[in-house]
């Protein structure tokens, strides 16, 4: 039985528990015989194995939404332990929902109003007999009172004790702790900094640039750097804004920023009775606003020396606040492997998928056993490094806009790439699933696994390129042509990688000209196949004759790049392939093997397979082909159309420096201008908040406001016209 509660309805009518039914089939027994985890068809398996005799919870909370959720449901369901999802309304129909053996609602959408209402929590599980929570990542998992009031009902939080996050937990006090344990540090202020003129006044005695941060925060949130007095007062505030917004809790700090390093972290994982091991490093360098987007294990750029010397570290601290459960120690590292303390999550981090692959624990069975009370089955001696991992963040997001500014939207259609060997996909969402503007964009954490990096990164290029996603626009683009490019593939990477990789933004992939030329047979041929479809369809109407011509003349066009093009249907060797001339000088074969309806086109040009994803046509003569993960649109029109073309008046060009346009969905935080007002090139007039990220917009030239289209609290959308210049 699958059952759906509602807890602290919003309207004082309503009863504040409300079963509602839902019947959904989800017994699971677990077998010692059966590894959680698999990397695709015939992969790589955890060496992780469940023991029936272990004594174990009988019903678990996860208090977390979206694939965490899921992530937490699915070894729960292998252990035999029930489970219980809270969610908010817009949730009620997400697949971490479905999962679980029962669903609570905890109010409406905004996280303050649900995943961060302890109190609302706290009575989902006394109303469902929950023996433990699971925090997941993010919300409350590094809230020390959450872990407390649990403490004090007897439930266990699936984590460390509230102790131990109430010193690591917080940026500030954990500094001073690591200092004390002589772990290698960071120079900055030890202690809370309080408004914006103790930040100018902090950041001048450490010397810029200064990295501004939040004490409670994580995941990038509430963290800028600055690099002098002004940016010192803008990005205090604006941080100190998304901390409170993100984690409720808007104490900050502010620490030398070391510039051009790696950002190198160790997986910990301790039990009760004093026993701690690392699980090596990964490799979290590849970021954009401070947020992860490409991670790795292990890390190209240590030796093992420096590895062992990092990873006794992470034990050392850990041991000083008598840790246990997973958690995870971030460093910095320079050019010349000097690392130094950067904070330690008290948690399950985002990217452990990449340490589950290469060490063969899964970290959040061995959490659970952990809260139950049992011991680490694993020595130090044990672990070793298995292979390579990849994971890349598949985010609803816009990466042409600042390496990733969100989206929303609906997904139309959705496939992942998890039938490919040693692939690993945890997601949250599925066909049909919302991406909303409140939670974060993350659509998938993409994993591939092989015996050395090279093979991790190549399995990595054919998941990217045979995943399917449309409705939303997502980052996929970027996650393709950085895995493939020079730097990265080299190893030779920092948090500087994606300003000093794309100077200018990140701008697709670019093409050299016999790959443009390959996209133009290839919408030919598209063209082509419609054009049979639609008058073998209209002969059937009419009884007419066979009317298809033997070949087909067109004139297709990427951008300014312009080809013409026949395409001639022929069998070769008995089979079906389309004979291309292009400009009269050259001839391809592309096979003739896909279908119009197909979202992965697994192509061959000359006999050279190739994956492209055909993304839409029109009746205009409009295909848009993906390619390397980039969108291209190609005009495909027959050359007695073509010339017509000339003749198509000029579309009109914004001014974008007089007209503010909203770069992404979200809400208006502040509005600093009004009718009237003049303002400097440059100069702050509102600020978005999209998936708890604060965003400065500012005027693109100095003038005199002439509307403002918007209003504090207002929900806006991509492209929305904000302001306007006289």
């Amino acid at each position: 039985m699958h059952f759906l509660w509602t807890i602290g309805a919003r309207s004082s009518t309503t009863s504040r528990f409300l079963l509602l039914k839902r019947l959904q089939s989800t017994q699971s027994t677990a077998k010692s015989s059966k590894s959680i985890f698999t990397y695709g068809k015939n992969g790589h398996y955890f060496r992780d194995q469940i023991d029936p005799n272990e004594s174990k919870f009988s019903k678990i909370l996860i208090a977390n939404r979206g694939e965490i959720a899921c992530r937490v449901i699915r070894t729960c369901k292998e252990m035999g332990i029930k489970t219980v999802a809270v969610h908010s309304d817009v949730d009620s129909n997400s697949l971490f929902v479905r999962m679980a053996d029962e669903a609570v609602c905890i109010g409406p959408a905004l996280a303050k109003q649900s995943y961060l209402r302890e109190d609302i929590i706290l009575d989902a599980v006394k109303k469902t007999g929950a023996e433990a929570v699971h925090p997941g990542y993010g919300f409350l998992s590094e809230n020390t009172k959450f872990a407390k009031k649990l403490a004090d009902h007897n439930v266990e939080f699936i984590g460390p004790s509230s102790k131990s996050i109430e010193a690591m937990g917080d940026k500030i006090h954990s500094k001073i702790i690591a200092r004390k344990a002589n772990i290698s540090m960071i120079p900055g202020y030890d202690g809370e900094v309080k408004d914006e003129e103790e930040c100018v006044r902090v950041s001048n005695d450490i010397g810029y640039p200064v990295m501004i941060k939040a004490s409670a925060g994580g995941g990038g949130k509430g963290m800028r750097v600055a690099w002098n007095d002004k940016e010192a007062r803008e990005n205090f505030r604006l941080s100190k804004g998304e901390a409170a917004s993100s984690f409720g809790d808007d104490r900050m700090l502010v620490e030398k920023f070391i510039d051009n390093p790696r950002h190198i972290e160790f997986q910990i994982l301790g039990d009760k009775h004093g026993n701690i091991v690392y699980l090596n490093e990964r490799e979290c360098s590849i970021q954009r606003r401070n947020q992860k987007v490409i991670e790795e294990a292990p890390s190209v750029f240590l030796d093992p020396e420096t590895r062992r010397k990092m990873g006794e570290e992470a034990v050392q601290l850990a041991h000083a606040v008598g840790y246990y459960s997973a958690g995870t120690v971030e460093f910095m590292v320079d050019s010349k492997r000097n690392f130094y303390f950067l904070e330690m999550n008290t948690r399950l981090q985002v990217e452990h998928p990449i340490t589950e692959a290469t060490t063969g624990i899964d970290i959040v069975h061995q959490m659970i056993r952990v809260a139950k009370g049992h011991k680490l089955k694993v020595k130090q001696q044990d672990i070793g490094i298995k292979g390579w991992a990849v994971e890349c963040r598949v985010y609803a997001e816009d990466p042409y806009k600042a390496f990733g500014l969100p989206s929303i939207g609906r997904l139309t259609s959705y496939k992942d790439p998890s039938s490919i060997p040693n692939v690993r996909c945890d997601s949250g969402i599925t066909e049909g699933s919302e991406i909303s503007l409140y939670y974060d964009p993350l659509i998938c954490k993409l994993t591939t696994f092989g015996d050395n990096r090279q093979a991790a990164l190549a399995t990595m290029a054919q998941a990217l390129d045979s995943y399917v996603i449309r409705g939303v626009t997502n980052n996929i683009s970027l996650l393709r042509d950085i895995i493939t490019e020079n730097r990265f593939v080299t190893g030779d990477i920092s948090t500087k990688y994606l300003p000093q990789v794309y100077p200018d933004g990140f701008k697709g992939k670019q093409l050299k000209d016999d790959e443009r030329e390959h996209l133009i047979s290839l919408a030919a041929c598209v063209a082509v196949k419609k054009a049979i479809r639609d008058g073998s369809f209209k002969q059937q109407r009419q009884t007419s004759k066979n009317t298809t011509p033997k070949d087909f003349s067109f004139e297709v066009a990427i951008s300014d790049f312009k080809r013409k093009v026949r395409v001639t249907p022929v069998q070769k060797n008995g089979v079906a392939q389309f004979e291309i001339d292009i400009d009269g000088k050259q001839k391809t074969f592309i096979k003739d093997n896909f279908k119009l309806g197909d979202h992965v086109l697994n192509v061959e040009f000359d006999g050279q397979p190739s994956t492209m994803q055909l993304f839409k046509m029109d009746p205009t003569g409009n295909v848009t082909l993906i390619y390397l993960g980039t969108k291209y649109d190609l005009r495909v029109l027959p050359s007695r159309a073509a010339k017509y073309m000339k003749l198509m008046p000029a579309k009109k060009i914004i001014d974008h420096e007089s007209v503010l346009i909203s770069p992404m969905p979200g809400i208006v935080k502040s509005v600093s201008v009004k009718v009237g007002q003049r303002v400097a090139d440059g100069q702050e007039v509102c600020v978005v908040e999209a998936m708890k990220m604060q965003n400065k917009l500012t005027a693109g030239r100095a003038g005199v406001v002439k509307f403002v289209g918007i209003k504090e609290g207002e929900t806006v959308e991509d492209g929305k016209i904000l302001i306007e210049l006289e």
